[in-house]
């Protein structure tokens, strides 16, 4: 696989999804091929599981959770990361496998235990994971602002808590974290400086400069 993985992770509203927006532009603009996708998978029967579980707030034991989750993922990589990864496009994923070891760590499930079996389930690893790092109660406030479709399974703030300080506890080389407290701008530009360091994607301030002169 000769393709690049970037990953957005981070608690509810930390703005992933904007974020991830705005790289798939720039990084268009800069001539890549990028496939923007997210989890749950809604390709993937568990993941239309989870989606209707989340909205109807009818939790269902962690012990099912976590398989729709790994069933989901299953289909996610067979049938978009790898291909995309494989001929050599950006992939840019809203959530991954670190999510999964972040709320179902929270729901109780041993996250290290976790994060090991993914490592060694074969799913590709990231090149680079994006952590959106923002305070709970900021980030429900964000939620209930958007007005968008709500998932009270996942949107509560002892969870979210939970779910956060396992996010920071992770500790992997291609992890960086990113304030997520500040406006859109902002935050885009410690997205470009981060993937310009990591994966070399984007232009450098130098190159943009010359351009644009």
């Amino acid at each position: 696989m000769n393709g690049c993985l970037i990953v957005f992770e981070g608690i509810d509203g930390g703005g992933k999804s904007t974020q991830l927006a705005l790289l798939a532009e720039a990084l268009r603009a800069a001539g890549h091929d990028v496939v923007t996708t997210r989890e749950p998978y809604g390709g993937s029967p568990a993941g239309r599981r989870i989606r209707e579980m989340a909205q109807g707030n009818e939790a269902v034991s962690p012990e099912t959770e976590l398989a729709w989750f790994l069933e989901q993922r299953r289909d996610h990589v067979r049938e978009v990361i790898a291909p995309a990864l494989e001929r050599g496009a950006v992939v840019l994923s809203d959530r991954y496998y670190l999510s999964t070891i972040a709320y179902q760590g929270a729901r109780g499930f041993e996250w290290q235990a976790l994060l090991e079996q993914h490592e060694s389930e074969g799913f590709p690893p990231p090149d680079l994971v994006l952590l959106f790092d923002l305070d709970p109660g900021a980030g429900l406030a964000r939620v209930e602002d958007r007005k968008g479709v709500a998932e009270p399974v996942f949107e509560e703030t002892g969870l979210l808590s939970r779910a956060r300080a396992i996010f920071l506890a992770v500790d992997r080389p291609y992890m960086v974290q990113i304030d997520a407290a500040g406006s859109p701008d902002r935050v885009a530009e410690a997205v470009s400086r981060v993937v310009q360091d990591r994966v070399g994607l984007l232009p450098s301030p130098e190159d943009r400069d010359t351009k644009e002169t």
